[in-house]
C-alpha cells in the first residue's frame, strides 16, 4: 500500500496564506505533479495492484519524498514561540497589582502632606506622579511579549533547491560611513568583507558603501578590500567559516578545527592567515599617509586631483570595484557587486547628515541593481551569521507576513564591552525584553543598523492588508470581546483602504503595482500626470520607473549604458528639491535619530515590523567604551527624541484615525519623552541630600497601616522586575547596570538634550552632529574604559554625587550631636543617599579612573569613615576637660 504523507487544508483560510498563489509557487507544484505522475506510472506498470490498494511495494521512496517535499514546502517560514502561559500571567497579575498599589501610594502621598517641609513634599509628589507615568508608558507595550522561530530548510526547498535556478529575492545592502579617522577603515574593510562572503547567491547581493566624508582613505582602503575578497570569499564559502570578518575570525579563542574534516584546511588557514596581516598592513600604511594632508590636496594614481578634497564641495562619485560582469575570485567564481557611492555636495544646499545619505543609495541602487529589499548597517555591525540574509527573507518572502512587513529588525550585539558592561552598553533590557513586547504588537522600532526594509515601503506605499488586520486593535478587541458589531471606524478604515489615499498618504496601493508596468499603463496614465510622479520621486525616469518593479531588478526597457551617468544624477544636491523625499519617502528628515522617524511614519500607515533574534546573533559591532563617549552618544539619542518631541510628526498628536496601534503609539510616546524624566530625576536624586542638610523628610510619620503600603510598593517593584527577567533570560547584572546607567544618563545627557532641543526649537540654535569613535583597543584590553576626556556632560551628575556626601556626612555629624532620638529619622534619610550613590556609582569609577590596585569604593568609603570618625572626635574630644568644655560653652559657675 502506498504511504502519502496528508495535509489537511483549512478552507476557511485564504490560499495567500499558503502560498499557493504565487505563479513560481504554481509552476513548481506542476512539475512535481508531473514527476509524481511518472513515478506513478513506473510503480503501476511495476504493481498493478498498487493504486487498488493491494500488494506490496518497493521502490516508492522517491515518490513519498517528493509528496513530503511538497507538504513542507507548503509550510509557513516562521513560527511565533509564545511565552509561557504560567509566566506571562503571572507578570500581567503582577503588573495590575503594581497599578493598584500605586493609586493607594498616592492616595496616601497627596493626602498626607509634610506641613514643615512643604515645598520638599510638593517636589518629591510631582516627581513621584511623573516617574509612575514614564512606568506606565514603558511597561505596557510589554503585555504581548513573544518570541519567534525561522526554518531556513523550509526557506531553501520553496525558493532555493538545489541544481534549479534560485528563486530568493535580490537585496541591496547599504554600509554608510563618515570620517575614516574615527571610523577606523580596518573595521569598514571588515564589515565589507562580511557582506561580500555572506551566504546568499552571488547575482542577487550588492553591496553599496557610502561616505558622507569624500575621503579618498575610504576610497583606497575599499579597493584594497576589493582585491583581498577575492581570495577570502572563496575561503570562507569553502570552509563554511564563521564569522566572516577576518580580524574577528583570527582573533577567537576557540578550536577552530572543531567539525573541520578537510585536511587542506589548516594550511589554507595559515596562508590565508598570513594574507590578512599583510592587508591590514596596507591598511595602516594607507591609515598612516592619511595623517597628514598636502597643501595642494589629495592626489588619485593617475596624478589627478582627488575629486573630494573639499568634503562640503565636491561632484558625486560612484565607482563599481566589483560586479556581475567582472571581478571574479580566485576559483574563478562571481563576487556581489561592490560600489563606492559619495553623493554630491554643495554649499547653501541642506543634505539632512545620515538620513540624506541613505535617500542617495536608495535612489542609486534602484538605478543599478533595484534589489527588492534593502539591508542597512553601520559601518562597524558587521555580519556574524553568514545566513542574516536567508533569516530575513524568511519573513519578508513569506505568503502571509511579506505583503504587510516593512522591516525586520534584528537586535545589535556588540564585541569589545568590559566584562561587568559598566555603561550598559549592550543595552540587553531594550533589545531582550522591550523589543519583544513591541513585537507582540505592531513590530519593534527600527533602531538604525541591522535592518532589512521592504523597498516598497520605504517609497511610501501601502501595505497589502486583510479584513483581520484592519479590526480594532489588540487592547479594545481583549477589553471588549472578538465578536461583536463592527464599529464605525473599522467600516471608516476598510472603505478608506479600498480608494485611493490622499496626498499626504502613498500614491498607490500594493496591489495596483503587482502586475507590473505592462499591466499598469493605462490606469497610471489615468491616475496622475508625470508632473506628480517627478514632484514625488524626482526627475529621473529610470529611478521612478524601478519603483514600479515590486520584485526587483532593472526595468526591461533600460539602456545599461545610461545607468551610470543617471546614477550620478539621483545623487546630486539638488534632486530632492520640491519632491516628498525625506517627508514621505525613504529616510525621514527633522531628526538626528532618523530611525524613530522613518519607523514610526511606516507603522502609522499600517505596516508591521518583525523582530528576528536567531540563536546565533546575525551581527556585531563596537560601542564606545569611554564614559564621556558614551555620554556623548546617548545625548544625541535624546536630543532626536526631543526634536521629534516638538515635531508635527511627535507620535502624541500625530496621525490619529489612521492604522498605528495603541500600544505601539504609547511605545513610541515613551521613546520620545523619556528625556523629560531627566528634570524630575535630578531633583529626585537632590531631595536625599536636602533633607539631611536641613533635618526635615519628605515623608512625615507613618502608622503600621501607611508602612503597609510603603513596603507592597517596593515588592512589586521588584516583583515586576524578577519576572520580566524570568520571561526573558536577561541576566540580574544586566537589568541592575541598566538601572544605574537610566541615573547616570538621565542626571547628565539627557538633561542637556532637553535644553539644547528647547535652543533648538525657541531660539533656532542647532547642534553638530558627533560621529561616534569606534573601539579600536590597541593600548590594551579596555584601556579606552580608563580614559578620562573631559566634557560638560560630567558636571550635572558630579554634583549630585557631592551634594549627597556632603549630605550624608552633616546628617550623621547631627544625629551625632542629637542624640540617640535622631538616629531613627537618619536611617530613612541615608537610605534614599545610598541609593543615589549606588546608581551614580559606575559614573564614580569613570571619574576616577584606572587606580593603582586601588578599588573606588575603599577610597569613597575611606573619605566618607573618616569624615564620620573626625565627626565622633570632635564631639568625644578627650584631650579637654568638663569645667574647659563648660566655660567654651558659656556656662560659668559662681567663680566665673
Amino acid at each position: 500500500m502506498i504511504s502519502v504523507p496528508v495535509r489537511i487544508v483549512d478552507p476557511s483560510k485564504d490560499l495567500n496564506s499558503y502560498g499557493l498563489n504565487s505563479v513560481d509557487w504554481k509552476e513548481r507544484v506542476e512539475s512535481w505533479r508531473v514527476k509524481q505522475d511518472k513515478n506513478m506510472m513506473q510503480v503501476t506498470s511495476k504493481y498493478p495492484d498498487a493504486r487498488g490498494g493491494g500488494g506490496d511495494m518497493e521502490g516508492t521512496g522517491s515518490n513519498g519524498e517528493d509528496m513530503q517535499m511538497v507538504d513542507d514546502a507548503r509550510l509557513p517560514l516562521s513560527r511565533i514561540v509564545p511565552i509561557p502561559a504560567n509566566q506571562l500571567n503571572l507578570y500581567r497579575i503582577v503588573i495590575i497589582l503594581r497599578l493598584i498599589i500605586l493609586c493607594f501610594f498616592f492616595q496616601y502621598r497627596v493626602s498626607h502632606p509634610v506641613r514643615d517641609a512643604y515645598g520638599l513634599w510638593l517636589v518629591s509628589v510631582i516627581c513621584e506622579i511623573w516617574f509612575a507615568l514614564s512606568w506606565l508608558l514603558d511597561q505596557f507595550p510589554k503585555w504581548y511579549p513573544i518570541n519567534r522561530e525561522t526554518y531556513l530548510d523550509r526557506l531553501a526547498l520553496r525558493y532555493d533547491r538545489e541544481g534549479e535556478p534560485s528563486q530568493l529575492c535580490p537585496i541591496d545592502i547599504f554600509v554608510s560611513t563618515v570620517d575614516p579617522l574615527k571610523e577606523p577603515p580596518l573595521i569598514t574593510a571588515n564589515t565589507v568583507l562580511s557582506i561580500l562572503a555572506v551566504d546568499y547567491p552571488v547575482d542577487k547581493v550588492s553591496c553599496y558603501v557610502s561616505d558622507d566624508g569624500s575621503a579618498m582613505l575610504t576610497f583606497e582602503s575599499l579597493s584594497e578590500t576589493a582585491e583581498f575578497a577575492r581570495k577570502w570569499v572563496p575561503f570562507c564559502k569553502k570552509h563554511n567559516i564563521e564569522p566572516r570578518a577576518p580580524e574577528f575570525y583570527f582573533q577567537q579563542k576557540i578550536d577552530y578545527l572543531k567539525d573541520k574534516i578537510q585536511p587542506s584546511f589548516v594550511k589554507e588557514r595559515r596562508a590565508m592567515k598570513r594574507e590578512y596581516e599583510e592587508f591590514k598592513i596596507r591598511i595602516n600604511a594607507l591609515v598612516a599617509k592619511a595623517q597628514k594632508v598636502p597643501e595642494e590636496g589629495w592626489t588619485m594614481a593617475d596624478g589627478t586631483a582627488w575629486p573630494g578634497n573639499n568634503p562640503r564641495d565636491h561632484p558625486g562619485m560612484i565607482q563599481v570595484f566589483l560586479g556581475h560582469s567582472g571581478g571574479l575570485d580566485t576559483d574563478g567564481n562571481e563576487l556581489p557587486r561592490l560600489v563606492y557611492v559619495s553623493r554630491e555636495k554643495r554649499p547653501g544646499f541642506q543634505h539632512h547628515k545620515k538620513a540624506g545619505a541613505m535617500n542617495a543609495l536608495i535612489r542609486v541602487s534602484a538605478v543599478l541593481t533595484n534589489g527588492a529589499y534593502l539591508l542597512n548597517v553601520d559601518c562597524d555591525h558587521y555580519f556574524n551569521s553568514s545566513k542574516a540574509l536567508r533569516e530575513a527573507m524568511c519573513f519578508m518572502m513569506d505568503p502571509a507576513l511579506g505583503r504587510k512587513t516593512c522591516y525586520v529588525q534584528f537586535p545589535q550585539r556588540f564585541d569589545g564591552i568590559d566584562l561587568h558592561d559598566r555603561y550598559a552598553n549592550r543595552n540587553i533590557v531594550f533589545f531582550d525584553i522591550n523589543m519583544k513586547g513591541l513585537d507582540g504588537i505592531q513590530g519593534p522600532m527600527y533602531v538604525g543598523t541591522g535592518c532589512c526594509f521592504n523597498r516598497q515601503a520605504l517609497y511610501g506605499y501601502d501595505p497589502v492588508l486583510t479584513e483581520a488586520d484592519l479590526e480594532p486593535n489588540i487592547v479594545v478587541k481583549s477589553c471588549c470581546g472578538g465578536r461583536k458589531k463592527k464599529s464605525k471606524s473599522y467600516m471608516d478604515n476598510k472603505n478608506r483602504m479600498m480608494k485611493r489615499t490622499e496626498s499626504s498618504a502613498p500614491i498607490f496601493n500594493m496591489e495596483d503595482i503587482e502586475e507590473g508596468i505592462e499591466g499598469y499603463e493605462d490606469e497610471r496614465s489615468m491616475l496622475m500626470s508625470q508632473k506628480r510622479l517627478e514632484k514625488r520621486f524626482g526627475q529621473s525616469p529610470i529611478f521612478t520607473a524601478s519603483t514600479f518593479m515590486t520584485q526587483g531588478g532593472i526595468p526591461p526597457s533600460t539602456n545599461p549604458a545610461s545607468l551610470l551617468k543617471e546614477a550620478i544624477h539621483v545623487i546630486s544636491c539638488g534632486y530632492e528639491d520640491k519632491t516628498e523625499w525625506g517627508k514621505e519617502i525613504g529616510w525621514i528628515y527633522g531628526s538626528v535619530t532618523e530611525d524613530i522617524l522613518t519607523g514610526f511614519k511606516m507603522h502609522a500607515r499600517g505596516w508591521i515590523s518583525i523582530y528576528c533574534m536567531p540563536p546565533r546573533p546575525c551581527f556585531k559591532g563596537s560601542a564606545p567604551i569611554n564614559l564621556s563617549d558614551r555620554l556623548n552618544q546617548v545625548l544625541r539619542w535624546a536630543l532626536g527624541s526631543v526634536e521629534i518631541l516638538f515635531s508635527r510628526h511627535c507620535p502624541i498628536w500625530y496621525n490619529y484615525g489612521g492604522r498605528l496601534k495603541l500600544l505601539e503609539r504609547v511605545a513610541y510616546i515613551n521613546t520620545i519623552v523619556y528625556p523629560l524624566t531627566s528634570l524630575p530625576l535630578i531633583a529626585y536624586c537632590v531631595l536625599p541630600a536636602i533633607c539631611l542638610l536641613t533635618n526635615k523628610f519628605i515623608i512625615p510619620e507613618i502608622s503600621n497601616y501607611a508602612g503597609m503600603f510603603f513596603i507592597l510598593m517596593f515588592a512589586s517593584i521588584f516583583a515586576t522586575g524578577i519576572l520580566e527577567l524570568r520571561w526573558s533570560g536577561v541576566g540580574i547584572e544586566d537589568w541592575w547596570r541598566n538601572e544605574q546607567f537610566w541615573v547616570i544618563g538621565g542626571t547628565s545627557a539627557h538633561l542637556f538634550a532637553v535644553f539644547q532641543g528647547l535652543l533648538k526649537v525657541l531660539a533656532g540654535i542647532d547642534t553638530n552632529f558627533t560621529v561616534t569613535s569606534k573601539a579600536n583597543d590597541e593600548d590594551g584590553d579596555f584601556a579606552e574604559l580608563y580614559v578620562f576626556k573631559w566634557t560638560s556632560l560630567l558636571i550635572p551628575p558630579t554634583t549630585v554625587l557631592v551634594i549627597n556626601l556632603v549630605g550624608m556626612v552633616a546628617g550623621i555629624s547631627y544625629a551625632i550631636n542629637s542624640g540617640y532620638q535622631s538616629w531613627g529619622p537618619l536611617f530613612g534619610k541615608l537610605f534614599f543617599s545610598i541609593w543615589v550613590i549606588l546608581h551614580l556609582y559606575p559614573f564614580l569609577k569613570g571619574l576616577m579612573g584606572k587606580q593603582n590596585r586601588t578599588p573606588t569604593i575603599v577610597i569613597v568609603w575611606s573619605i566618607l569613615l573618616a569624615s564620620i570618625f573626625s565627626l565622633l572626635w570632635v564631639k568625644i574630644d578627650p584631650f579637654i576637660s568638663d569645667t574647659q568644655k563648660a566655660v567654651a560653652m558659656g556656662q560659668c559657675g559662681v567663680n566665673c
